[in-house]
Order: C-alpha cells, then structure tokens, then sequence
C-alpha cells in the first residue's frame, strides 16, 4: 500500500512538473508584443512592414529628411518669373511642353501657373529627356532647350547677370527653389517656386531632438534656399544641391560614422537613399517606388506621426521584455516547487489544479501585458 501510494505521489508530481515547466507563455511573449505594437501603430496612422522593423527603429540614432513633400507640403506655386530674354510666346510654349512630360513636382507649380495664362499653347517638341537629378532638355525646331537646377546651369555654361542674380538672392532667401530656363548657353528665364513647409515640421524636429536623435535635410535645392529652409525649422544641418547619389552616399557616410540612419523621404529621388538606410519611411502619399522600398510608411502628411513611431517602438521592446520576465518567473518559481524542493522542509507538494491555475495565469498577464499598448 505504502509503494502504491508513492507511485502515486511521483505521477501527480510528475504532472504537476509537466504542467508548470509549459512554455506557452514564452512562446507568445515576443509575438504578442509585436502584435500589439503594429496594431497600435496602424491605428496611429503608421505602417511597420513587420515586427523586426518596431525593432530596428530603437536603434536610430540620426534621421535624415528629404525635403520637397516630406518637410514641406508637397504643392509647390510659382512664386515669381524672372526673364532674362523679352518674354516671346513660343518660350513659354516650349517650357510648357517641356514640363508636361517631366514628372518631378515643380514641373507641376510650372504647368499650373502657364496654363493659367492667356493664349499659350503646348509647343510640339522634337525630342525629350530627362536628366536625374538636374533637370529636363528638349529639341524644339533643331534647338536644345532645358529646365532645371543650377547645375544644369553650370553644365551648359549659360551666365547670369548681377541685376538677376540680386533678385534671385531674396527668393532664394525666402526659401523658393528655383529652376532655370535656357536655350543652349543663353539663360532664357528663372522660376521661383514656393513650397510652404508643414506646420508640424519644426515640431517635428524638436521632438526628435528632445529623444536625442540627430536631425539633417537633404535637399537639391542650392544654398541660400537650403540654409532658410534649415533656419525655419530649427537651424537643422543640412546638405544642399544633393543628386540621388549625393543622398545615398550621405546616408553611408553616416553609417561608417557608426550611426544608426533613418531615412525619411518620398520621392523617386530618394529611393536610392531610403535602400541604403538603416530604416527607411516613406510618407504615404509619396510615390509608389518610394513606400515599396521603405519598412515604414507614414499613412498622412503629419510629421508628428515619426516621433510617435520611435516611442511606440521603444514601450513595445519595453514590453517585449516584460512579457519574457513574466513567463519567465512562473517557470523559474513553479518548477523548482513542482520538483519538490520545499518537500524537505515544509511536505508542500504542489497541487495540479494549482500549477494549472498558475501556468494559465502567466498565458493571462502576458496576453493582458500586451493590450494595454492599445490605450
């Protein structure tokens, strides 16, 4: 009788062992979080690809901004014309054409603002292409025309005069970006275009100071418009005239600086940028190229979703942790009892309803853990 009734005590004992050392809370722990980080996000407005990426944010360090659509409102209108030749007809026919078929948003403020005008009509060009990064250049009639950046100035050596250039300077100065007309190497007119930067922008910037991350402006813009831009939302570093490439090799420069990048942007011109970068966040109503290639994206034009986004990553991985501790310490309390160890002392042996009780528990503070990223 004796030994039955301790075979019977070591099988209770050894259910009560396999009940309390289940892993079922460790192994919803991190899942759980993720869930519940990417669940709060979305509803926030922010779109992780997956919960590596609530991950890989906490570790961002220094976030660098493309400028047109992202830190400005994306609906750039012409500010000013300046000419440098009489203004005849068919200049603007050509610059209409011309900016018809480039997809870049300052072509837009362009079509918009001649079209608006009075008996100009789309010029039939000969030929057309785009140069990234630069600008657009047309034949029209056996003449090259172009529109672009002031590189694109440089490279076909057309001159500006002093008086343009002091005009010039106070656009630039109020933060338009401008874009040059020619014919060849004779400078035709300039375009002052206006994008107004968001409101949340300099908040924006200030909350990420406040997290400790460092904050730069990459912009193809020159450096007068570069430098107001950068002074208005906080005297924030920044990098003008910047190429595609320019942003891409900027990113890993700051990589072999051992810094963490994000890369916010959302254009063609920064896909190359957003591919580089530690994580990439796109704004969503950027181009398709820029939010296929980011982890990120932002589903509205409100900055102040990005800063959200790091603290919602960082109480995720917070929380992540406290489920680990949770299902972690019933099992490293539960199963020395469970073998036995206050039998010598005390004859507790611990009952299975018990131990049943405390293992679904553990699956309960973890899961209820994980909701309150909810509120």
């Amino acid at each position: 009788k004796e030994s039955s009734a301790a075979s019977d005590v070591y099988k209770r004992q050894g259910l009560v062992f396999l009940v309390i050392s289940c892993p079922c809370a460790l192994v919803i722990s991190v899942p759980l979080g993720y869930f519940g980080g990417i669940g709060a996000a979305s509803r926030a407005g922010i779109l992780f690809k997956g919960g590596n990426y609530l991950d890989a944010i906490t570790r961002v360090n220094t976030v660098a901004f493309d400028k047109t659509g992202t830190l400005t409102e994306g609906h750039p209108t012409v500010a000013g014309w300046l000419w440098a030749q009489p203004q005849e007809g068919h200049y603007k026919d050509i610059l209409l054409a011309a900016e018809l078929k480039s997809e870049h948003p300052l072509a837009g403020a362009i079509v918009t603002a001649l079209q608006e005008q009075e008996n100009i009509v789309p010029a039939t060009l000969d030929g057309f292409e785009s140069i990234t990064g630069k600008g657009i250049k047309v034949t029209y009639q056996g003449a090259e025309y172009w529109a672009g950046s002031h590189k694109l100035l440089k490279d076909y050596h057309a001159t500006l005069t002093d008086v343009l250039g002091e005009m010039l300077a106070q656009y630039e100065s109020d933060g338009c970006s401008i874009v040059y007309f020619g014919r060849k190497d004779e400078l035709l007119a300039i375009v002052a275009i206006k994008d107004q930067i968001k409101a949340t922008s300099a908040e924006a910037v200030r909350e990420l100071r406040t997290q400790g991350i460092e904050v730069y402006m990459l912009t193809g813009d020159g450096e007068r418009t570069a430098s107001a831009v950068a002074g208005r939302l906080g005297n924030i570093q920044y990098i003008a005239d910047a190429l595609p490439d320019d942003k891409e090799e900027f990113v890993r420069q700051l990589q072999l600086q051992r810094k963490t990048v994000a890369m916010v942007g959302d254009g063609i011109n920064d896909s190359q940028a957003l591919a580089c970068a530690d994580v990439s966040i796109a704004m969503g109503k950027g181009t398709d190229i820029a939010m296929d290639v980011a982890m990120v994206t932002l589903m509205t034009s409100d900055l102040l979703l990005l800063p959200k986004a790091f603290n919602l990553s960082r109480q995720t991985v917070r929380l992540i942790h406290q489920n680990l501790f949770w299902a972690f310490i019933y099992n490293l309390i539960g199963i020395p009892i469970a073998a036995g160890l206050l039998y010598p002392i005390n004859g507790l042996l611990l009952n299975p309803m018990l131990a049943s009780a405390a293992m679904a528990f553990s699956s309960v503070s973890v899961v209820l853990n994980s909701l309150r990223l909810r509120y």
